[in-house]
């Protein structure tokens, strides 16, 4: 992590007293760090404290007339290589789902091409309804990571899932990358040009050179394994063999495999049918 530009977003929920020693360790690891408070978050910490913690003037305002053109948001947004929010309660991740921007933290998280990455705070009664699920369920198919939350005793004297991961851990996993998309998924993908026969003599056919399909093989590799760079598995196939037909989600192909799997021609043209060229010819 060295040298890596993170932007730590600090929402207003109790572990926010975690955040101090995540900026420490962020540091111990080499990265560099600006923060940014909500006002929630003042609320249980002061600035002052991430301020001597990260070596940076803490960013807690919308409109920083100290900025460049008064622009503090655009100028976080493009500084930071990864953005991470801990703690994230229920109340900031509802507003990022749903777009909205009105205040620095959710401006920055909008503004930055940066990958996003959350840590979960929140009651375990919170976590659990269907609201935040649905939450967690936006945000993730939007590529935003969310790490934890963990399970165990509460500030509110409650127990269950909804503590923030530990420092430690948080920072430990900024340096690994999140479970592959398509891990252990079985693809199929075809490849090249496809032959139709007319009759014994003619076909029709494409010119394809089959670049689209390596391409959507390589991209399904590096979805299935994130930490290689390997090269998906392929057999050129002769213009004159006929296409074999292969089970749907065939167990025996590995994921790195590209095979065809769609139909040449789902409706073969009339007159295909090579008997009955035949005994026109023989006429």
């Amino acid at each position: 992590m060295n040298g890596k530009q993170i932007v730590l977003g600090v929402t207003g929920g109790i572990a926010a007293y975690k955040s101090a020693d995540l900026v420490r360790r962020l540091r111990d690891a080499g990265a560099e760090v600006r923060v940014v408070m909500t006002r929630g978050a003042q609320a249980f910490v002061t600035p002052l404290t991430f301020q001597a913690l990260s070596g940076h003037p803490v960013h807690t305002e919308l409109l920083d007339e100290a900025a460049e053109a008064g622009m503090g948001h655009i100028e976080l947004a493009r500084w930071a290589e990864h953005v991470l929010v801990a703690p994230a309660t229920a109340d900031f991740m509802a507003r990022l789902a749903h777009g909205l921007a009105d205040d620095l933290l959710t401006t920055v998280c909008l503004a930055t091409a940066a990958p996003l990455s959350l840590a979960p705070s929140m009651n375990q009664q919170m976590w659990a309804n269907p609201a935040t699920r649905h939450n967690c369920n936006v945000l993730q198919d939007r590529g935003v990571r969310l790490i934890g939350p963990e399970s165990g005793s509460q500030a509110c004297g409650d127990s269950g899932p909804g503590r923030m991961t530990e420092p430690a851990e948080l920072v430990a996993a900024l340096f690994t990358s999140p479970p592959a998309l398509l891990a252990g998924r079985h693809v199929v993908v075809t490849a090249g040009p496809t032959y139709e026969d007319i009759d014994p003599v003619r076909f029709i056919g494409n010119r394809s050179s089959g670049r689209m399909g390596f391409a959507v093989a390589a991209a399904l590799s590096a979805a299935s394994q994130p930490d290689t760079n390997g090269t998906p598995a392929h057999a050129p196939m002769a213009p004159d063999k006929e296409v074999p037909d292969y089970p749907e989600g065939s167990a025996s192909l590995s994921s790195r495999s590209g095979i065809g799997g769609v139909r040449v021609a789902t409706y073969p043209s009339r007159g295909s049918n090579a008997g009955r060229s035949k005994r026109r010819l023989n006429r």
